[in-house]
């Protein structure tokens, strides 16, 4: 019997010769991204760093389908990003994608669980299955506790946390995180962390964003950007890892 061909994963996400240009005037344009080519794998968990204009965080609103590319294609699940309706793109971003952001993003005068509950208000949950939702996001983050505080009764790790739930809520396969730590101190750093290794061990794909080498290297491969362009992509060999 001849042996069926074996099929070959697709990446989860896949970064084809991109470029991003903004036009600033008639006569003057910055290329953000200048040819990028990325491939991320499913379960992966990925640190891209870069300097300050490197373009990384122009690289990761692309691949958050927040942003365009000017040229080149990204391909999210196998689907290229270009060919799907507004309406569907911020659908399919809602239920695949996770976001983590430097500033929190909490709704000020909004408990942490119903900052938790948004992105399910936003998929048209009702109001039962948001709230049995996030309390189990807000448990897997060590948040339980503090489920009804408002953001200014939290401190910056547990605000950080809250958001962290709120990226996971909805169950994505990804989960963006553009300079999480930046407001954080190393305690706080350390359990964001460890978080995300425990995310990425229950088989989400981790993409962090950050310019500081000790975050980075909680990683399991780092990307580094300069100029717009992909100068280094090497695998981080770490004891746990085994």
């Amino acid at each position: 019997m001849t042996p069926r061909p074996r099929r070959i994963p697709r990446p989860v996400i896949e970064v084809q010769d991109v470029e991003r240009v903004y036009r600033i005037s008639e006569d003057l344009a910055v290329r953000a991204l200048d040819g990028v080519w990325l491939r991320i794998e499913r379960g992966e968990f990925v640190a891209i760093m870069g300097s300050s204009g490197s373009g990384k965080s122009t690289l990761m609103n692309i691949l958050g389908c927040l942003d365009a590319p000017t040229a080149g294609r990204y391909l999210l699940d196998g689907a290229d990003v270009s060919d799907i309706p507004e309406d569907d793109l911020a659908d399919l971003r809602n239920r695949k994608i996770g976001f983590v952001f430097q500033s929190f993003n909490l709704v000020p005068r909004t408990s942490a669980v119903a900052n938790v509950e948004l992105p399910l208000a936003y998929a048209g949950l009702g109001r039962a299955e948001r709230r049995r939702r996030a309390a189990a996001a807000l448990a897997a983050v060590g948040m339980l506790d503090r489920m009804d505080h408002l953001p200014s009764e939290l401190s910056g790790g547990q605000q950080q946390r809250a958001a962290v739930a709120r990226a996971i809520v909805t169950n994505p396969a990804i989960v963006l995180a553009d300079e999480p730590t930046g407001n954080l101190d190393s305690h706080s750093t350390a359990d964001i962390l460890a978080i995300f290794r425990r995310l990425n061990a229950g088989g989400r794909t981790i993409v962090l964003i950050t310019h500081e080498a000790d975050v980075a290297a909680c990683a399991r491969r780092i990307v580094r950007l300069a100029d717009g362009r992909v100068v280094s992509d090497e695998p981080i060999a770490r004891e746990d890892a085994a």
